[in-house]
């Protein structure tokens, strides 16, 4: 569908809401809009990552690396006991 045919169907929507809703509608459309603005991220930002971990020894990025693999297995039987608690 076109994004001229879109628009329009949204408009018409739109104009068929009571009076009373309309401010809950352009609350929702503004921060709807607001997010998505928020949510573009830029190669350039996405940059500002590449490499930060270049200076970190290996001891040390091991040691995180095992960190990690730990936490998750702990938060997986977590909910894995949460689970079968509800049986």
């Amino acid at each position: 569908m076109k994004r001229s045919n879109i628009r329009a169907k949204v408009l018409t929507e739109i104009n068929l809401i009571p009076e009373e809703k309309l401010e809950e509608l352009y609350n929702f459309i503004h921060y709807f809009r607001v997010g998505i603005e928020a949510s573009k991220v830029t190669p350039e930002q996405i940059m500002q990552l590449a490499g930060c971990w270049d200076d970190m020894s290996d001891e040390m990025f091991n040691d995180l690396n095992e960190e990690i693999l730990t936490r998750r297995q702990q938060a997986f039987l977590r909910r894995r006991s949460d689970e079968t608690s509800f049986g």
